[in-house]
């Protein structure tokens, strides 16, 4: 007689006595329920193959070299541990699928489908990029790595550059207090940024150098020819390394990731040459040298292949950015991004052709934490990925990371209150009218602050591009006064908090016009996109409808004021928030979109205490810039 039993889950198989490698479920996914014949012997002896709790695992191609296995086999009310025959069973394929588990026992013959799985080839990591020395968050940061460590141990940590400049860590401790963090962290990986070449001299980057020496990581790099310089020439091979050593600088290096080789290359944006003081250092054409790391990789024998950029996701296409990176470059299945600061909530993928390329960036300064998983299949194509952002806000500070921040941030603490150099003559005042419209705001009023940073932005931006004409800061970005007297750093960190970069656009007049109508346009009710302007005056009315106030705009050339002409192009500086259309401004929105939008990379409250000390005594001074001739 035939009796009918219910699904029972065994907990456990002999590993040993399987004829492929350990299997290791990594998903958990529900038992199928099979069919289970069971029959009585002439004692009523019933038989039953138990199923598994999870399926079986193996990765694809896997070599199955035998057919026995050891799976838990009820005979009456026994439970043993008994060889089954398994067949139909393939590792060609990724997916989920079902064999067929047979038992013989005493002459009769039991069979129960068992659920499987095939995955390819995965690999974890986690990312950061332009975290610019903002160290406060850092122990937070420290603890969510933790965690993710303990969930997947192999999960790799990497950072796409710009440790470098940004706060006052930087000023005083050229990296140092950053990598003390990093150390701890276990970064794997990094690629330098444009701003990692901001102390360079003509003879080379001794700070960098001895920030690479004291890393507990190595370094890819594979657009940069160090050999003239001669505190990092000595640190850099021009080799694929299969065993890198930590504190060295490589063309690109294999990691085993998951049973595979992984490829990892590096990219600087070619424009440090002309944002950063590469003295010696050379940068090479982004695609070229991609091609050459491709191919190196295959080379060896390498599919799976990462990009560690600091191109940009979207910067101007004429000079790099990852984007043209994915689209011209066949064989890289993944790039982590840094350099334009841009939040990918999730993974962007390119495809050109068959193949895909997932792209991530986390942001910056610190604030999120990049995840990415991405599974291969044995040819090295990308068949799945899942990818975050995490917030680091809500996690409490690793306590080893807070004792080891500590003493870089008491020495901090006195430096805030150090003075720069700089006078001012009296307060730098930043109004706010309160919702009473007949009082001035630096959210719709000329400001003697407004008009500083203006002009330290226009003195910076013409070093590095004669052709600038004209700057200009949105006012939500001016956060505090500067008091009368000696000025200390915590008052420029203070009026300008949000570490903005400098960035240099190409205009139309028309888009220049359209932009100050913006600005404008709600006046005299206050406006975080309200601008403040150096080498460029307005006259509005006041009195007209929004969109049509402009009655006069102006820009400085030659030492003499000229009107805008709508079919002509301007060069404009302005903070790179603003550059990417912050506070609604389309129009540049429209020209970083189609690459007339060229980041500086340097931070607007350094550009502001250079110019300070630039000038050493200063005045609060409110020109006539913005007028409103309302009658």
């Amino acid at each position: 007689m035939f009796s009918s039993k219910s699904e029972r889950l065994f907990t456990g198989m002999i590993a040993a006595a399987l004829a492929v490698s350990a299997i290791v479920p990594v998903a958990s996914v529900e038992a199928k329920q099979g069919s289970k014949d069971t029959y009585e012997t002439k004692k009523s002896e019933a038989i039953e193959i138990l199923l598994p709790e999870s399926p079986l695992v193996f990765k694809q191609g896997e070599k199955i070299t035998g057919k026995h296995w050891i799976f838990n086999v009820k005979i009456g009310k026994q439970v043993r541990k008994q060889p089954v025959n398994l067949s139909n069973l393939s590792t060609a394929k990724i997916g989920e699928f079902t064999a067929r588990a047979t038992y013989t026992h005493k002459g009769e013959r039991v069979t129960v489908d068992i659920p499987y799985q095939v995955e390819g080839f995965k690999l974890a990591v986690m990312h950061t990029n332009d975290t610019h020395a903002s160290l406060d968050s850092a122990p937070k940061r420290a603890t969510a790595i933790n965690q993710l460590r303990q969930e997947n141990a192999d999960r790799l940590l990497i950072d796409a550059g710009d440790v470098f400049s940004g706060s006052l860590y930087f000023n005083e401790f050229k990296g140092l207090a950053d990598l003390t963090l990093m150390n701890y962290m276990n970064y794997d990986l990094m690629v330098p940024g444009n701003h990692e070449f901001d102390l360079g001299t003509e003879a080379g980057h001794q700070e960098f150098a001895t920030f690479i020496q004291n890393a507990k990581f190595p370094f890819v790099s594979s657009n940069v020819d160090y050999s003239a310089d001669q505190y990092l020439s000595s640190l850099y091979s021009d080799e694929i390394e299969r065993k890198p050593y930590d504190g060295k600088l490589y063309e690109g290096v294999i990691k085993v990731v998951d049973g595979k080789k992984v490829g990892f290359f590096g990219l600087t944006t070619e424009d440090t040459a002309n944002i950063a003081s590469p003295g010696p250092i050379k940068f090479q054409h982004y695609v070229e040298e991609a091609e050459k790391a491709v191919k190196a990789f295959k080379q060896r024998g390498v599919d799976q292949i990462v990009a560690v950029s600091h191109l940009g996701f979207d910067d101007n296409p004429a000079i790099d950015n990852d984007l043209e990176l994915a689209k011209r470059v066949e064989g890289i299945d993944v790039i982590i991004g840094g350099h334009s600061h841009s939040r990918l909530d999730a993974p962007v993928v390119v495809v050109d052709g068959e193949e895909p390329t997932v792209i991530v960036q986390a942001y910056q300064y610190g604030e999120f934490l990049g995840t990415l998983d991405v599974e291969f299949d044995h040819t090295g194509k990308v068949v799945a990925h899942q990818g975050k952002l995490i917030d680091i806000k809500g996690y409490a500070a690793d306590p080893t990371a807070v004792s080891l921040l500590a003493p870089f941030a008491k020495e901090i603490e006195s430096i805030r209150n150090a003075e720069i150099g700089a006078t001012t003559t009296a307060a730098f005042d930043n109004p706010r009218d309160a919702g009473d419209v007949n009082k001035p705001s630096v959210r719709k009023n000329e400001t003697a602050l407004g008009n500083l940073i203006t002009d330290g932005m226009l003195d910076r931006a013409k070093q590095v591009d004669g052709e600038v004409v004209a700057a200009i800061q949105n006012a939500g970005g001016i956060r505090a006064s500067i008091n009368a007297g000696p000025v200390t750093a915590g008052e420029v960190l203070t009026t300008l908090p949000f570490g903005n970069t400098l960035a240099v656009m190409t205009l139309q007049g028309s888009e220049l016009l359209s932009a100050l109508e913006r600005s404008v346009s709600v006046y005299p009710i206050e406006s975080g996109g309200f601008l403040h302007m150096s080498g460029m005056k307005i006259e509005f009315d006041s009195s007209k409808a929004a969109n049509n106030r402009i009655v006069k705009a102006q820009v400085l050339r030659n030492g003499q004021y000229v009107d805008v002409v709508t079919n002509e192009n301007y060069k404009i500086a302005t903070n790179f928030f603003a550059a990417k259309g912050g506070d609604n401004y389309l129009e540049f929105k429209k020209a970083y979109e189609e690459g007339r939008v060229n980041d500086l990379g340097i931070i607007d409250w350094e550009i502001m205490r250079d110019y300070l000390v630039k000038l050493q005594t200063v005045t609060p001074t409110v020109e006539g810039r913005i007028v409103d001739i309302k009658q």
